[in-house]
């Protein structure tokens, strides 16, 4: 056992760690965050769209088609705020200028996205004259055409000004003033690069990427259990290793979380029953079935602890259930430790794997049904599973279920932890009685 962890630490964890801070691979986990408060707020309005008492549905009705323009105008085009946090995030690693970045790689996005359609005979009282884009376009379907976009803008602009092929202003010149010029030259060049990819050779960035890279959003946040299950193992693997298990595989598997989630709102939004929604592995199916309490489902270690006839783990189930409840975990996992600590471990890793297995079979068989909302993450997990699937009953009540599951593996291992735990505080006792009567004597 020792050699394999030493294996990991020597071999494994330097290769994810050095993947996790990549430049590209950072900007792109930091840009997709970026747009966390907007998805949140887009999904308090499918919400507010949906609650299921006829009296407050009926107030509501009328202003439907307003109440729905906040969750297109964030949901519906997350692509392009992604385009510009991902951009932006970049160009601070090269110290570049992020405002001037972030806007040449939407203009690269959007030129590379976009074929407007030109409404030559109006319909009256539906379409006016004039020319459209289509802001599906601009959805969580288009987000791999963004980070292309992004990361492309960027090195296009980072390569031109570190090789001098720019428009130099004098000394003196107000910084923005400067920026802008510099600018000139790689927006000239980005924007004949897109032009001529898309609309000149007819080649679709984001479509060819998105025929690539489905099949892997299929197996890890689409509806494969193998994939559900492979990624709890390795965030909860990386976690007993010491390593934040999301910030590992964050770069690689957030944007399929993210894409999945959002195609659930907008199929929601669209009419389609929260049952029947495209994704079943999205985010908040771990975070709020899974991930009670945290990574590992760690709220029910803190309830034992606070049972416990040790003094330190009784100490720090006190300390730990405020923040448990709210889905964080850290003072548990460096606490107890569950790092590094192969009887804790052992539950922390296996407990997901049985209430994912749960949860997903539960789900396709349309007892539970699927994501259709994104809350924040300290919500309290029943109260979050009854509203981000359509208030459903069985999904709270699945998460009670869940939980008692989870106590049902942890028990024996924490039984264990707690035994070896008051011998080393008997231990520490019999020395420091030991240590007082030696003081005492020789004070004599």
């Amino acid at each position: 056992m020792n050699n394999f962890v030493d294996f990991l630490d020597s071999k494994v964890l330097p290769v994810a760690t050095k993947i996790s801070s990549q430049r590209h691979m950072a900007a792109i986990r930091k840009g997709i965050i970026a747009t966390l408060p907007l998805t949140i707020i887009g999904s308090f309005f499918t919400i507010l769209l949906n609650i299921p008492i006829e009296s407050i549905a009926a107030i509501i009705e009328p202003y439907k088609a307003i109440l729905d323009i906040p969750f297109r105008f964030t949901v519906g085009i997350l692509s392009l705020y992604a385009t510009f946090g991902i951009a932006s995030s970049l160009a601070d690693s090269y110290d570049l200028d992020g405002m001037t970045s972030g806007m040449l790689a939407i203009l690269g996005f959007l030129i590379s996205t976009i074929v407007p359609t030109q409404v030559i005979e109006p319909v009256e009282g539906v379409i006016e004259s004039g020319r459209y884009i289509n802001i599906a376009a601009l959805s969580s379907s288009s987000l791999f055409g963004a980070i292309i976009a992004a990361i492309v803008s960027v090195e296009i602009y980072h390569f031109m000004k570190e090789k001098n092929f720019t428009i130099k202003m004098p000394e003196g010149v107000p910084p923005e003033v400067a920026n802008s010029f510099i600018a000139l030259m790689p927006t000239a060049v980005i924007i004949l690069f897109f032009w001529i990819t898309r609309h000149v050779l007819g080649f679709d960035i984001n479509s060819v990427l998105s025929s690539l890279l489905l099949p892997f959003k299929d197996i890890l946040a689409g509806n494969s259990l193998f994939g559900g299950l492979l990624t709890v193992f390795l965030i909860t693997f990386f976690w007993v290793l010491g390593v934040h298990g999301p910030a590992i595989m964050g770069p690689v598997i957030r944007p399929f979380w993210d894409i999945s989630i959002a195609e659930n709102m907008t199929a929601f939004q669209e009419g389609t029953a929260a049952t029947d929604l495209p994704n079943i592995f999205t985010e908040q199916f771990l975070q709020w079935f899974v991930w009670i309490g945290g990574a590992g489902g760690t709220l029910t270690l803190v309830v034992l602890f606070l049972f416990s006839k040790s003094k330190y783990l009784k100490s720090l189930g006190r300390l730990s259930i405020l923040p448990g409840l709210f889905n964080i975990n850290e003072p548990m996992i460096f606490g107890a430790p569950i790092v590094m600590n192969p009887i804790l471990g052992i539950p922390f890793i296996v407990a997901p794997l049985v209430t994912t297995t749960l949860s997903y079979f539960l789900t396709v068989t349309n007892v539970v049904p699927m994501m259709m909302a994104r809350l924040p993450f300290t919500v309290i997990s029943p109260i979050a599973a009854w509203i981000s699937t359509d208030w459903s009953i069985m999904a709270g009540l699945l998460v009670v279920i869940n939980f008692c599951i989870t106590i049902a593996i942890y028990y024996p291992f924490f039984k264990v932890f707690e035994r070896q735990q008051i011998e080393k505080e008997l231990e520490a006792e019999q020395e420091s009685a030991a240590q007082a009567a030696t003081m005492a004597e020789e004070s004599v």
